[in-house]
């Protein structure tokens, strides 16, 4: 298998940050450019009536501010100058977002972690992890954290 392009998909989580460990370390070993991806989902008040169920531009813009310092602090400072890298904040459904990426990018891998959100974030938005890895159609490494495998 050729690896040319790998996409880390992050929220931020343990598991999240020890798929970017593992990510950056096959980038460095296969000499390929290194996405990290942060998607931020669609932000809706269930208890909303449907006009307010839109976020305002504005906010928004700022999270994304927010995020991308987040990512440059926490990601961007562990990348050596050697590995070609590019740290991302996407907008929309989080799924669909990292599957339309790695479509139109090219993506070899995808690294992610097993688990993302937990409890009530789980029963609605389900498990992405799960998602990619059924519809990706490239390779998908699902990183665990070795506490959280069960014997």
């Amino acid at each position: 298998m050729t690896i040319k392009k790998i996409a880390c998909c992050t929220d931020f989580s343990e598991h999240s940050k020890s798929a970017f460990v593992q990510a950056l370390d096959l980038a460095e070993k296969y000499k390929a450019k290194l996405y990290v991806v942060h998607v931020l989902p669609p932000l809706i008040n269930p208890m909303s009536i449907e006009t307010d169920w839109v976020m305002p531009e504005e906010p928004k813009k700022t999270w994304i501010l927010d995020i991308e310092e987040r990512m440059r602090l926490e990601y961007g400072s562990k990348i050596k100058k050697s590995i070609d890298s590019e740290l991302l904040v996407l907008d929309g459904h989080v799924s669909s977002e990292i599957l339309n990426f790695i479509d139109k990018n090219g993506i070899d891998l995808i690294v992610m972690g097993s688990y993302g959100l937990s409890g009530m974030g789980l029963v609605f938005f389900g498990s992405v992890a799960k998602r990619v890895a059924s519809k990706a159609e490239c390779s998908v490494l699902i990183v665990r954290n070795k506490k959280d495998v069960q014997s």
